[in-house]
């Protein structure tokens, strides 16, 4: 008897119908002779609407207490299903995180899972039962609820696939796997049948959204795979998991791209020893993740120093900046945020040469301008001006062949 955690996101559940097909879903998979837990997110948007009502009562809620809020959503989506379930004639439980023996540490918001007790889960198991948790959330040791942060449901899927030593770890979405490009982008976009774990991971970190880079640094430690399906249909989805040898002769396996992302330039900079350390280091004090960073050559003792950062960070990093400033004797302080990145990845980069002509050529058949680049094993990054972020993509793409194989006829 194998054991299936499957998680299913606030799509697969956003109202009375879907409900009732995921509930359909879960009992075929038990009736095939399987134990399964089930992770849930919020339905549809409550998340939002939750977070919009409160800012409605205080601009500055606490972060506590919106955890506190924030869990019933998914709590919500448990009842909920464990309704639906019921009524088809199967037994099944709804535990929140903490009842489900999630203990994170006191992180309010973006909390850390320091570990799982299982007991609870397994002994309803044992009792042939579905078992339900709530995704996102758990509990301290002092008992208060916290929120694990953006994609925390596939974190807890994750999670628990690895404590329990699942058999199988199934992520249901909206989408029927992840794709050589956003298909709203490129419509001829390929559905990928299997990526490694680091891979993903670039992917994930580059904007695509099919999933967050958390879950898949835990799945990738505890050798978790994940298999990425539409809880629309029943096709086989994309398998995320240990690279393998075959992986290599594919030299590029995806391309993505990042809108959310500002760029900062500090100028006229003191060329000396210490300044580049003053500069990330105020950042890093003020709790703001850089992503790129080029240094021009020095000339007449000064140079400029250029990053970028999520858009969402942007005050907090003028703020900073300015003090920085005044303090190394810098002159200027500017930003864009008519700006994106584009990104390939592939672990065929290893072992391939001309990958980064080949994608910056593909830019320059379409005049798009390069502003940074930024280069590791796996991936190659450019920085570009937001507007021409469609047709880039396309491009590199196009230039790849990364689309779907022509059918027959097709031309």
């Amino acid at each position: 008897m194998a054991l299936i955690v499957q998680k299913y996101g606030g799509t697969s559940i956003a109202g009375p119908e879907r409900i009732k097909k995921v509930a359909r879903r879960i009992i075929e998979t038990k009736k095939r002779g399987n134990k399964v837990v089930i992770v849930v997110s919020a339905p549809g948007d409550t998340t939002d609407k939750l977070t919009e009502t409160a800012r409605q009562i205080t601009p500055s809620p606490t972060d506590r207490e919106m955890d506190m809020l924030l869990a019933t959503g998914e709590q919500m989506s448990i009842a909920l299903l464990a309704m639906a379930i019921h009524a088809l004639g199967e037994e099944a439980v709804s535990l929140t995180g903490g009842q489900g023996g999630i203990v994170t540490d006191e992180t309010f918001s973006n909390a850390k899972i320091r570990k799982i007790d299982t007991k609870k889960i397994e002994k309803e198991l044992s009792k042939d039962r579905i078992v339900i948790v709530a995704g996102f959330q758990g509990i301290t040791a002092k008992k208060d609820i916290t929120t694990l942060g953006r994609g925390g449901s596939d974190l807890t899927a994750v999670a628990l696939a690895s404590v329990l030593k699942a058999d199988q770890c199934e992520v249901y979405t909206d989408v029927a796997g992840v794709y050589t490009a956003d298909p709203r982008i490129v419509p001829d976009a390929r559905k990928i049948d299997r990526i490694s774990y680091d891979e993903m991971l670039e992917l994930a970190s580059l904007g695509a959204q099919v999933m967050v880079p958390r879950s898949i640094q835990v799945a990738n430690r505890f050798g978790v795979d994940i298999h990425v399906r539409s809880s629309f249909n029943d096709e086989e989805g994309t398998v995320i998991t240990k690279e393998v040898s075959k992986m290599e002769g594919v030299v590029v396996s995806g391309v993505a791209y990042d809108k959310d992302l500002v760029k900062v330039a500090i100028t006229d900079v003191p060329d000396r020893p210490g300044i580049a350390a003053k500069i990330f280091g105020a950042l890093g004090a003020g709790k703001v993740n850089v992503d790129m960073i080029i240094q021009s050559s020095a000339q007449g003792g000064v140079n400029d120093i250029s990053f970028t950062v999520n858009r969402g960070d942007l005050n907090k990093v003028l703020d900073i900046m300015g003090k920085v400033k005044q303090e190394i004797g810098a002159k200027g302080l500017v930003y864009d945020e008519g700006v994106a990145k584009v990104s390939i990845v592939g672990v065929g980069m290893k072992t391939h040469s001309g990958v980064a002509s080949k994608m910056f050529s593909a830019l320059a058949e379409e005049d798009v301008n390069i502003e940074m680049i930024s280069t590791s094993e796996i991936k190659i990054s450019c920085v570009i001006k937001e507007k021409d972020t469609e047709k880039a993509v396309r491009a590199i793409h196009r230039k790849f062949a990364l689309a779907k194989t022509p059918r027959k006829g097709r031309k």
